[in-house]
This record gives C-alpha cells, sequence and structure tokens, in this order.
C-alpha cells in the first residue's frame, strides 16, 4: 500500500511539472540594451599628425595604459528548458565606446557565452545563471592633445580570451508568449593580455517564450 501511495504521488509531481513545462514554453529568445564598463588596456605613443612637422627630441617609447570606459551595446541569445526550473542558454553581446576619455579611439568587445540557468516558473520569474565564452576586443586607431609625456596617439589592437559571467535578473510575463525583463545583472570576467578584468554588466530587454 505504501507503493502504491509513493508511485501515486510521483506520478502527480510529474504530471504537475510536465503541465507547468507547458505553460512556461520550451523554447525562449531575447533581445536588450545592455551597458558594460569594462577596463580598457591601449598601447598609447608619440606619433606626428599628417601634415605636421615634429620637432625632433627624446623619442618617448610606447607605454600600455588602462581605464575603464562607458560602452552601450545590444544584447541577444535564446534557450531551451530541460527542466521547468532550468534551461541551457546562449548568450552574445556587442559593446560601443571611447577608449579613452580624451581620444578620438573607439573600442568594440563582443562577447559570446553559454551554460546552464535556474528560474522559478511564474509570472514574476527571477532567474540566476552561470555562463562561460569567450570575448573578442578590437580597439582603434586615435589621437588626443599632446600631453607632457609627448603621447598623443592610441594604436589600434585586437584581443582575444576566455569570459564567465555569474549573475541574474527578473523576468515578468506581460501576455501569453510575451515577457518583460526589467533588469539582468552579471559579473563579468575576461581574460585579455595575459591578465584579468572584473567588470560589471547591466540589460534590460524583451524576452519571447514558445
Amino acid at each position: 500500500m505504501r507503493r502504491w501511495w509513493m508511485g501515486l504521488g510521483v506520478w502527480m509531481v510529474m504530471c504537475a511539472v510536465a503541465g507547468t513545462a507547458r505553460a512556461q514554453g520550451a523554447v525562449e529568445v531575447y533581445g536588450a540594451y545592455s551597458y558594460f564598463r569594462p577596463a580598457i588596456t591601449s598601447e598609447q605613443g608619440f606619433t606626428c599628425p599628417p601634415g605636421v612637422l615634429c620637432i625632433p627630441g627624446p623619442v618617448v617609447p610606447p607605454t600600455f595604459v588602462s581605464s575603464r570606459q562607458n560602452l552601450n551595446g545590444w544584447q541577444v541569445g535564446g534557450g531551451f528548458h530541460v527542466l521547468p526550473f532550468l534551461r541551457v542558454v546562449g548568450d552574445f553581446s556587442g559593446y560601443f565606446g571611447p577608449t579613452t576619455s580624451n581620444s578620438t579611439s573607439r573600442t568594440h568587445q563582443y562577447i559570446y557565452l553559454a551554460g546552464p540557468e535556474v528560474s522559478l516558473p511564474t509570472r514574476v520569474s527571477p532567474f540566476a545563471h552561470v555562463l562561460v565564452g569567450g570575448t573578442h576586443q578590437m580597439i582603434g586607431f586615435g589621437t588626443f592633445p599632446l600631453d607632457s609625456a609627448g603621447h598623443n596617439s592610441v594604436f589600434p589592437a585586437d584581443n582575444s580570451g576566455f569570459t564567465s559571467a555569474v549573475g541574474g535578473g527578473l523576468d515578468l510575463k506581460v501576455v501569453p508568449l510575451v515577457w518583460i525583463r526589467p533588469v539582468q545583472f552579471d559579473y563579468v570576467m575576461t581574460r585579455l593580455g595575459g591578465s584579468t578584468q572584473n567588470q560589471a554588466r547591466v540589460s534590460a530587454g524583451i524576452v519571447f517564450r514558445f
């Protein structure tokens, strides 16, 4: 008799899980605005601007300068529910902005991640994830006013490396199939140029679940 009741209980739980999974939808896609504040390391050195006669002087070797800049961009991705509370997600984002505060150089950075994400299968659905992947950062050539060290140029560079992200957010159901994601926050770790960078990412957008 005890086994019969245990079997009935397991069957009822499985029915509830299956019903919730159908209600939640098995597949989701999303798009969002995203803000990223990375640590950018650029090579800076003296160059003679086109059309300008440079006065000979001491040669100043290039130096590497690190600074944090505000980059704006987009974020897209999708996920597949393997359980009502567990999905596997893929995340791709791109960011654009200045390399330094006083130069014409621009930085483009792309991040691609994947991993597990857990969430509550409710209309107000908080979620959390651990993602791993890679990043590619492109620094463009730019100039800025000559300073006392004689550095007035940022040299172009491309760099790729390992990336991980730990974070979460909140989804709110609006109508069937459509959810709003008012906030997603991630702690993003990148490995570029032989060093580790730690930075914040904040996003907000819309989710479609089918």
